[in-house]
């Protein structure tokens, strides 16, 4: 029996703890972060939690003094260690505003859910086999003060993610409102191309990433060229090599797009290069 938490308490894995008044059901009012624990750390925590700050102040929540960073990550060492997860496992941490209707919050105090499930022990090496990837056209991303954030009003990316499985791809990559390329279902993307790498830019709309942001940081202390920028479809059916980053997986390469294929040697380089400096 795995377990979860709730506002401090355990609850066994299954069990019910908000009804049909809680405005994250009703309308996805809140955020979440996915991290990972490995040998007992919670890697690049300083990094989640600023995010989730700047998401909680954005979304208007009264933020309780108690309500701090340092008791969060107190929670989620006692769920794993519960759980029997400390030494590899994927944490999601949801915190939504409580009951209420659309005008009638009962308050805006941070109600927040923790839960661990194990990782593989080969989590986060490198993907021998590479992804296959494809475009999911039928929603895009907006462009506003909220796209970099990973709020809960997830219905684009969960509909690539089931198109993505309909058509037996790894993943799917989405536009923005302005037909440019964002990011995938659950990562950041980057391009290679002549040497240099690209990335959209977080006014494109992707989610403001933290391994994105370790990446970009590790390319510009190693001098390899890093631009942020518009990302084009026919960008990528013109790269040389392209991968994806996100916190569980870390670096994965895309081996094949529609009908292009990739190479993967300066990515297995960068991979190599980084994965001992930022992990």
């Amino acid at each position: 029996m795995q377990y979860f938490i709730y506002n401090d308490h355990f609850f066994k894995e299954g069990d019910p703890v908000v009804g049909p008044d809680n405005r994250g059901l009703r309308y996805g009012d809140g955020l979440f972060e996915t991290m990972r624990i490995k040998n007992g750390n919670l890697l690049h925590a300083d990094d989640h939690f600023a995010r989730l700050w700047k998401g909680l102040q954005l979304l208007r929540f009264s933020i309780p003094v108690l309500f701090t960073p340092e008791k969060l990550t107190a929670q989620i060492q006692s769920l794993v260690l519960k759980n029997k997860h400390q030494m590899n496992a994927r944490i999601r941490l949801m915190v939504v505003r409580g009951e209420g209707g659309l005008y009638d919050a009962v308050n805006h105090t941070p109600n927040y859910f923790i839960q661990s499930w194990a990782l593989s022990d080969h989590m986060g090496e490198w993907n021998e086999n590479g992804l296959v990837l494809g475009f999911y056209r039928d929603a895009k991303k907006s462009l506003d003060v909220f796209s970099n954030l990973k709020h809960n009003n997830y219905l684009p990316y969960l509909m690539a993610a089931l198109y993505a499985k309909e058509n037996r791809w790894n993943d799917a990559l989405l536009f923005n409102a302005e037909g440019f390329v964002c990011d995938s279902t659950i990562a950041n993307l980057f391009l290679v191309k002549q040497g240099v790498v690209y990335t959209p830019s977080l006014k494109q709309g992707c989610v403001a990433g933290v391994m994105r942001m370790l990446v970009i940081k590790l390319l510009k202390e190693k001098s390899i060229q890093l631009v942020e920028v518009v990302i084009e479809e026919k960008d990528l059916m013109e790269a040389d090599e392209v991968f994806l980053t996100n916190s569980i997986y870390e670096i994965r390469w895309v081996k094949q797009i529609q009908d292009r294929n990739y190479q993967n040697e300066f990515v297995k380089q960068i991979y190599m290069d980084l994965k001992a400096t930022i992990l």
